[in-house]
């Protein structure tokens, strides 16, 4: 069955994709790792190089994932399952100053 996943960007993020929110449509069973994938495929290589950290091929050092408003990593981290009509929000890590 395939799903809908509301995703809001702040920062950054809603720069370098030009949008506030995008509706990303998964397969079930559906993760964290699955949204994150499919963002960095929709939009540019910056919105990827600003999400993944290159060399360790991982989100974390660069952005918060919230779903549902509960940050993954007090869940099951990359591995959290997403539902329909879940809300992901990517907060940047990178702040000017």
């Amino acid at each position: 069955m395939v799903i809908s996943v509301n995703v809001r960007f702040l920062g950054i993020f809603q720069q370098l994709s030009g949008k506030k929110q995008f509706q990303v449509k998964l397969q079930e069973p559906a993760t964290v790792r699955d949204v994150v994938t499919k963002l960095t495929e929709v939009f540019s290589n910056d919105f990827k190089r600003v999400l993944v950290d290159s060399q360790l091929d991982d989100h974390r050092p660069n952005a918060l994932i919230l779903v549902e408003g509960k940050e993954i990593s007090a869940l099951q981290g990359l591995e959290t399952a997403i539902n329909d009509a879940n809300e992901v929000v990517l907060v940047p890590m990178i702040h000017g100053g």
